[in-house]
C-alpha cells in the first residue's frame, strides 16, 4: 500500500510560467473545509472571478457562502529595497503592482498551494490552507532564506457579500476594531464578525476602499467585471531567516494561531487520505503522483451536510468555483470520489442524506440552501441514485443500509411506473421510460436560455432508459438479498430489455438518442448512448455495443472526454466562448465533458478487454492537471483541438470518474458482465 511518503506533486512551476502574467492568471488554486466554504485564486496572485478569495466562508442562512477575505497584498523590505509581492489589474488595464515578476516557483504541497519569491538573495515561502471543518484560513510566510533581516508587510482587502455578487463601495459597510493579536469586522448589526489574526505580527487597524479591481475572466464571460474590496488593516513582522509569520483568518475568535501546528494538521490529513485510499486497494505498492493528486482532489468536493434527521449528513459540491449541491451530479460522483478512495462510512451518510430529499419519486436537481425550495426537475438523478446504491452495495455488502434505503428506492420505481411529475411513466407497450415537457429540460443536457431549451429531447431518451434498466435489474437483486419478492422488479426489466431494441438506428450502427419524441425519432449522434454500454446491465448484443464504442470513438472522443455532439452535426460548436447566451447554447452542442471519459472507458474495456490500451485513455489527463485547475480537472473542454479547458476549474464528476476507471484499471476489476450485475 502507499507509504507515507513526502507528498511531492506533478504540479511545479518556475518563472517560465510564474513570471508571465498570463500563463500565471490562467491556471488556478483552490482549498477547501469540507463544509462548503474554499479559498482559491490565480497563480499570479490577481483577482480574475469574482469568486477568487481567501475566505469564502460556508454561513447558515441568510448569508450562505459569503467572500469575507479577498486577497493579501505584501511588501518585503530587504536590504534597503522594496519588493511589491502582490499582482493586481484595474479598470485602466494598469497592472499594477506586478508582484507576479518575483516569484521564483509555484508548486502544490498536498493540496497546499506554495509560492517562492526571490527578493535579492532571499526566499520567503508563502503557502494558503483552511482548517477541516471550520471557516477558517490560513496564509503562512516562511524566509527559507536571507542574509539579514527582512521586514514583511501585508495588507488584508476583506469583504461581506454573497459569493456570485460584486461589491461598490457606496452600498458597503463594515466595520474595523483592533482586539488582541489582530482585528475584527463586522459587516452590520445581525452580521456575525470574522477575525484576522497574528501571533507573530503587529496588526494596524486601517479602512481604505480600493475601487475598481478589473476582473478579466468576469468580463470575457460577458459579466459584470469590476470590484472594490476593503483594506482592513496591515501586519507587519520582521524575520529572518527560519521564521515564520501566519496570517489567521476566520470566522473563530479561538482559531489556533500557531500555523506550523495547523499547517502540519492539514498535511497529516491529506497524507491519511492516501492512505486510506491505499489499504482500499492493497495490492497497490504506490500511486503515481498524479493519481495521489486526484485522490486528494476528490476530497475537497465532499462536505458535511447535517440536517434535523441526520447529524452526519453528507453531501457533494458539483464543482468550484460556482456550483453547489446538484442531485445528479452527487450521485454519479459518488463512486469515485469516496468508493474508489476507501470511504464508504461516508457514502452511506450521502445516500443517508438524499433519500430524504425524495418526493414523488424524484430526487431535487439542486439541493437547496435551508429555507428554500428543492427544484425537482430531473429524470436521471433518481435513477443515479439506484446507480451510486448498487456500486455502494457492490463495495461493501452493506444489508443494513440497503434495508435502511430500500424503501426509498422502491419509492422510486413505484413513481416513474405509475408516473410522476412532467409527465414522466413508464409505457406499458414497450416498457420504456417516457420524459418531457414543454419548456423544461430533465436529462443531464439542460441548458436553458430564457423560455428556450437548448436540448430538449422529450420522448424516451436513450441514457435515461439505461439507467431505467440498471435500476429494475438492481431492484430484482436488491429485493433477493432482502427476502423480498422481485418478481415485480424482474418483469419490468425484462420488458425494458425487449423494448430497448427501439433505439438500435441499423442504419447508422449505433442508437437513436430519442424514441417517440414530438418529432418522431431524433438520429443526432450523441454521447448518451455509452451508457448501454458502459452501465452493468446492458440491454445491446455483444455486436452492438462494439458498435457503439466504436462510433462514439470516431465521432466523439477527444484527448479529455466525449463530445455532446458530433462536429458533423449542423448544430456542432466547437468552442465555448462568449456571454452567457453564446456559452449555454454551445453547452451540450458539441462541447467536451470530461467525466464522459469514464463511461467510454468502462464500455471500451466491456468491448475490448484491452487494459493496456484503456490506459491511454487517462493519460492526456496527467499533464491537464497542470493548467487551467492546479491538481483537479474540469467541467469541460472545447469540442476542437487543442480542447482547451473551460467551465469550473475543479468539477467533482470529472475527478470522480477519472478515479473510478484508473482504479478499474489498475486492480483488473472485470466489472460488468452481459446478463449479470457484476460483483455483489
Amino acid at each position: 500500500m502507499p507509504t507515507l511518503a513526502a507528498l511531492s506533486s506533478v504540479i511545479h512551476f518556475g518563472r517560465e510560467i510564474c513570471g508571465d502574467l498570463a500563463a500565471g492568471e490562467a491556471r488556478e488554486w483552490v482549498v477547501t473545509n469540507g463544509l462548503g466554504g474554499f479559498a482559491c485564486g490565480t497563480i499570479a496572485g490577481s483577482l480574475t472571478r469574482r469568486y477568487h478569495g481567501l475566505l469564502v466562508a460556508a454561513l447558515p442562512v441568510p448569508w450562505n457562502r459569503t467572500l469575507l477575505v479577498s486577497k493579501i497584498d505584501e511588501v518585503v523590505e530587504y536590504d534597503g529595497q522594496s519588493y511589491p509581492l502582490g499582482t493586481n489589474r484595474w479598470r485602466d488595464g494598469t497592472i499594477d503592482p506586478s508582484g507576479h515578476r518575483h516569484i521564483q516557483s509555484f508548486c502544490l504541497e498536498g493540496t497546499i498551494p506554495v509560492w517562492t519569491f526571490a527578493c535579492a538573495d532571499a526566499l520567503l515561502e508563502k503557502r494558503i490552507w483552511m482548517e477541516h471543518g471550520a471557516n477558517t484560513t490560513y496564509v503562512q510566510y516562511s524566509v527559507v532564506r536571507a542574509s539579514r533581516p527582512l521586514r514583511l508587510t501585508a495588507k488584508v482587502l476583506v469583504n461581506w457579500r454573497g459569493y456570485h455578487c460584486l461589491t461598490r463601495a457606496e452600498e458597503a459597510y463594515l466595520e474595523v476594531q483592533s482586539v488582541d493579536g489582530g482585528l475584527r469586522i463586522k459587516a452590520r448589526a445581525e452580521a456575525p464578525p470574522f477575525y484576522l489574526r497574528s501571533a507573530e505580527a503587529r496588526a494596524e487597524p486601517a479602512h481604505t476602499w480600493y475601487r475598481n479591481y478589473e476582473l478579466a475572466a468576469e468580463r470575457m464571460r460577458g459579466l459584470d467585471h469590476q470590484e472594490d474590496h476593503l483594506h482592513a488593516g496591515t501586519f507587519y513582522a520582521e524575520l529572518r531567516t527560519g521564521d515564520s509569520m501566519t496570517v489567521v483568518a476566520s470566522m473563530s475568535a479561538a482559531a489556533t494561531q500557531d500555523g506550523t501546528v495547523a499547517r502540519e494538521a492539514h498535511l497529516s490529513r491529506d497524507r491519511a487520505l492516501i492512505v486510506q485510499c491505499g489499504e482500499a486497494h492493497s495490492f497497490l505498492a504506490e500511486f503515481p503522483a498524479w493519481i495521489k493528486q486526484l485522490i486528494l482532489a476528490a476530497d475537497q468536493f465532499v462536505i458535511t451536510r447535517p440536517l434535523a434527521r441526520n447529524s452526519s449528513g453528507a453531501s457533494v459540491i458539483a464543482g468550484y468555483p460556482w456550483f453547489g449541491e446538484w442531485g445528479r451530479d452527487t450521485m454519479i460522483a459518488l463512486p469515485g470520489l469516496l468508493l474508489a478512495t476507501g470511504r464508504p462510512e461516508i457514502a452511506a451518510n450521502v445516500l443517508r442524506t438524499y433519500a430524504g430529499f425524495l418526493d414523488k419519486g424524484m430526487l431535487p436537481n439542486r439541493i437547496p440552501d435551508p429555507g428554500e425550495a428543492a427544484e425537482y426537475n430531473t429524470v436521471d438523478a433518481a435513477l443515479w441514485f439506484i446507480e451510486a446504491t448498487r456500486q455502494y452495495f457492490a463495495a461493501t455488502h452493506n444489508l443494513s443500509l440497503l434495508r435502511e434505503i430500500f424503501p426509498a428506492l422502491a419509492q422510486i420505481i413505484d413513481a416513474y411506473t405509475r408516473g410522476t411529475r412532467y409527465n414522466i411513466h413508464v409505457d406499458s407497450g414497450d416498457g420504456l421510460l417516457f420524459a418531457g415537457a414543454q419548456g423544461v429540460q430533465l436529462t443531464w443536457m439542460d441548458s436553458k436560455i430564457g423560455g428556450w431549451v437548448v436540448t430538449p429531447r422529450v420522448g424516451k431518451t436513450v441514457e435515461v432508459n439505461a439507467l431505467w434498466l440498471n435500476a429494475l435489474a438492481a431492484m430484482v437483486k436488491f429485493a433477493e438479498k432482502l427476502g423480498i419478492s422481485s418478481a415485480p422488479y424482474g418483469d419490468l426489466a425484462a420488458q425494458a430489455r425487449v423494448g430497448f431494441q427501439r433505439f438500435w438506428n441499423s442504419a447508422a450502427n449505433g442508437c437513436f438518442d430519442v424514441v417517440d419524441g414530438p418529432e418522431g425519432i431524433d438520429e443526432t449522434l450523441r454521447p448518451n448512448q455509452i451508457f448501454a454500454v458502459a452501465l452493468d446491465e446492458s440491454p445491446l448484443t455483444a455486436e452492438q455495443q462494439r458498435a457503439v464504442v466504436d462510433v462514439c470513438a470516431r465521432e466523439l472522443l477527444t484527448s479529455f472526454g466525449l463530445r455532446s455532439l458530433s462536429p458533423r452535426a449542423i448544430q456542432y460548436q466547437g468552442h465555448y466562448e462568449g456571454d452567457q447566451r453564446q456559452r449555454d447554447s454551445a453547452y451540450h452542442q458539441g462541447t467536451v465533458w470530461g467525466w464522459l471519459m469514464g463511461p467510454f472507458i468502462h464500455a471500451f474495456l466491456r468491448v475490448t478487454d484491452d487494459w493496456e490500451q484503456s490506459l491511454t485513455f487517462l493519460s492526456p489527463f496527467e499533464n491537464h492537471l497542470k493548467i487551467h485547475g492546479l491538481g483537479t480537472a474540469s467541467e469541460i473542454f472545447d469540442g476542437d483541438p487543442p480542447f482547451a479547458p473551460q467551465g469550473c476549474f475543479a468539477q467533482a464528476w470529472t475527478v470522480a470518474e477519472l478515479l473510478r476507471a484508473w482504479i478499474r484499471i489498475a486492480t483488473r476489476d472485470k466489472g460488468p458482465r452481459i446478463g449479470g450485475l457484476g460483483k455483489s
